[in-house]
């Protein structure tokens, strides 16, 4: 389906000649993103004459498929305004700006809490399902930049009009930042325990729409701000890794670019290098290792001299995740080498910050283990597997089942079938419990590497147990 517009899009047809594309390439390039997020579209060339000559606009996601395909060939983010498309949805670029005032880095945060709810209401995946394909490693640049070069605002101090129907301005207080941390730790432990998919893991959009928009809105002193802001960063980027968990990436960047805006209106600089790790992770994951080795890196130095020694462990470990899958092992290896230094120098008493309450030496061993994997190196996955399953696993479940089923990798290129097939099936069994995307790749992952062993009784069984969860029919 298309609307006509008045006249040719000339914006289009321009950014077409600057990106080399003909109008068949774009054609076949909006139809396959089309078909790697389950939609079957029959676009041709001339339909994307009809696009450029006429001004015809294509419906539901196919303008945010065109932007990611320019984009794509040009290597940085094309919003909808530059193709002439962007009065075909009035809401692509929520969340992706990181603005340089305080002001309008409240409206972009806020923005994006009601988005949210909206999509939610819509049904059939919401806004996320009309953003498909508009994800780009590239838009982390501009704010990662901006943090590095100020990560601090002057002042947050702001005064408030009158909230509507009472009258009076909303006044923050401590006790009010306090609520918003604690409904961040409640939903941290959820996560780890379920899932990002876990019902429970859900209401965290509802709090930021509920809870933290009005705070943000209202009026506060610079010392409450500051907490204010941190608090909202915490939420902010555990919504972002929740969506990361459950495969909904353009909706993880966005709440990501906003956490690590927030961070900066808070004057916490290692939070926002935890904000600026979680970018690198969704990177490295994505293929993008390169980008997530700057990412990572940029949370490093900008935390040197200010971080604990656990906290610049963990960075440190998240850049050699980044090295490994591309495939630099000297790299990879130095970084792991520094992290695991930086872990033996913390204490008991540091003052390391809440949200890093996950990371200790198994968490250590389970992502030197992943890296190992990516260099194909299985006997240093093994060591490290390991030790990283070794500790009890009762709040950390989702983290077990990926350990799993890595695990089940390093035994399969060892020569050791037997031994995959047990930890695959544990796995399986773990994955069944959570709501994850992320542990249901890592268990197709592991599926699509045993096929060559396919008739084997073992892997027959573990293919069966796997049926549920991968929603295939018997």
């Amino acid at each position: 389906m298309s609307r006509e517009q008045r006249g040719p899009n000339e914006k289009l047809g321009a950014v077409l000649a600057l990106a080399g594309i003909s109008n068949a390439g774009l054609a076949r390039r909006v139809n396959d993103l089309g078909a790697q997020r389950g939609l079957t579209l029959r676009y041709d060339k001339t339909s994307v004459a009809r696009w450029v000559s006429k001004g015809m606009v294509p419906q539901g996601a196919a303008p945010h498929l065109i932007a990611a395909a320019i984009g794509q060939k040009l290597g940085r983010p094309v919003p909808l305004h530059e193709i002439g498309l962007a009065d075909a949805d009035p809401t692509p670029e929520v969340g992706l700006a990181f603005p340089r005032d305080v002001g309008q880095a409240v409206k972009s945060a806020t923005e994006l809490y009601r988005l949210d709810l909206a999509g939610r209401r819509a049904g059939s995946g919401g806004i996320w399902q009309s953003l498909a394909g508009s994800f780009a490693v590239s838009a982390y640049a501009t704010p990662a930049s901006r943090w590095l070069i100020s990560p601090a605002d002057t002042s947050v101090a702001r005064e408030a009009g009158a909230t509507e129907g009472s009258g009076a301005p909303l006044k923050v207080g401590h006790s009010d930042v306090r609520k918003l941390r604690e409904a961040a730790e409640d939903a941290r432990r959820w996560d780890s325990k379920y899932g990002g998919g876990d019902w429970r893991s859900s209401m965290v959009p509802e709090c930021l729409r509920v809870e933290a928009a009005p705070l943000l809105l209202g009026s506060y002193s610079d010392d409450v701000g500051r907490a204010l802001f941190g608090a909202s960063a915490e939420l902010t980027r555990l919504a972002g890794w929740m969506a990361f968990d459950t495969g909904q990436q353009e909706a993880a960047q966005r709440y990501y670019i906003q956490a690590l805006r927030l961070a900066r209106a808070a004057a916490d600089v290692p939070l926002g290098g935890y904000v600026l790790a979680s970018m690198s992770l969704q990177a490295t994951y994505r293929g993008f290792g390169d980008e997530g080795v700057d990412l990572a890196q940029a949370a490093v130095e900008r935390n040197r001299g200010l971080a604990t020694a656990r906290t610049m462990s963990f960075f440190r470990l998240v850049e050699a995740r980044a090295h490994a899958r591309a495939g630099d092992a000297a790299a990879a290896g130095a970084a792991l080498k520094a992290s695991e230094s930086w872990l033996e120098r913390s204490r008991e008493g540091d003052n390391d910050p809440s949200w890093l309450g996950f990371y200790g030496y198994d968490r250590f061993c389970a992502d030197a283990a992943e890296c190992y994997r990516d260099l194909k190196a299985p006997g240093q996955v093994r060591r490290f597997t390991e030790q990283a399953l070794s500790k009890p696993t009762e709040e950390f479940v989702r983290s077990h089942g990926l350990r799993l089923v890595v695990s089940a990798v390093a035994e399969l290129e060892s020569g050791n079938l037997d031994a995959a097939c047990e930890q695959g099936v544990r796995a399986v069994e773990v994955a069944g419990r959570i709501s994850s995307a992320r542990t249901t790749e890592y268990v197709k992952d592991l599926l699509t590497r045993l096929e060559p062993y396919g008739d084997e009784p073992r892997v027959v069984e573990l293919r069966e147990r796997a049926r549920p969860l991968l929603g295939t029919p018997a």
